[in-house]
């Protein structure tokens, strides 16, 4: 009997020390996940994002030349580039998990598997934006934008709203005696 204590004893300190062996792991993943940040840049580079490993956005730059877009194609391009940066999350947490837990590892594969769904790939776009140190070289073709404003029509002169018409004065009415509300119920005077 005094065998089999031994034997229990040392099968709980392996475990404990599995457990905290990958307990360290684990704090080194999450610790390499949330160093993790993408930076990408519009084609023409007046763009550009950073966003951290949970998806959220960090920075955003604008350069002079972005002004001269009209607003829902900037817009366009700043959420093309946010959902591009986003969409490179899921491989660097695969990097990072590879590197520490290992990717066998079930729990690693469900933090995987909620970053693919949480951050796929982004809608595909002929000018999207490219991204700093992807290490893969982009070609893209197309024109420059060269858009310019289209030029304003004249709208005819509006005539003036007509007045309103005009609000006949109301008198006040006169209080009744009994309208008032004295906690005297005396009928007499106040001023004594």
């Amino acid at each position: 009997m005094v065998e089999d204590i031994g034997a229990a004893e040392r099968m709980v300190q392996q475990w404990q020390e599995r457990a905290a062996e990958k307990a360290e792991k684990f704090g080194r993943m999450q610790q390499e996940i949330e160093q993790i940040s993408v930076t990408e840049t519009s084609r023409d580079g007046a763009i550009q994002v950073t966003i951290a490993s949970n998806g959220i956005l960090q920075n955003l730059q604008l350069s002079e030349n972005a002004s001269n877009r009209p607003m829902p194609k900037l817009a366009a391009e700043i959420m093309r580039a946010v959902q591009t940066a986003q969409a490179k999350i899921p491989e660097l947490m695969q990097q990072a998990v590879a590197g520490t837990v290992g990717l066998e590892d079930s729990a690693a594969q469900h933090v995987l598997g909620e970053a693919r769904k949480n951050f796929p790939e982004p809608p595909a776009a002929e000018d999207g934006p490219q991204g700093h140190g992807s290490g893969v070289p982009e070609m893209q073709f197309g024109l420059e934008d060269d858009y310019e404003e289209p030029p304003q029509r004249q709208q005819p002169p509006q005539r003036p709203a007509a007045p309103p018409p005009p609000q006949q004065q109301q008198r006040p009415s006169r209080r009744r005696p009994d309208d008032f509300d004295d906690d005297d119920f005396s009928g007499g005077s106040f001023l004594r």
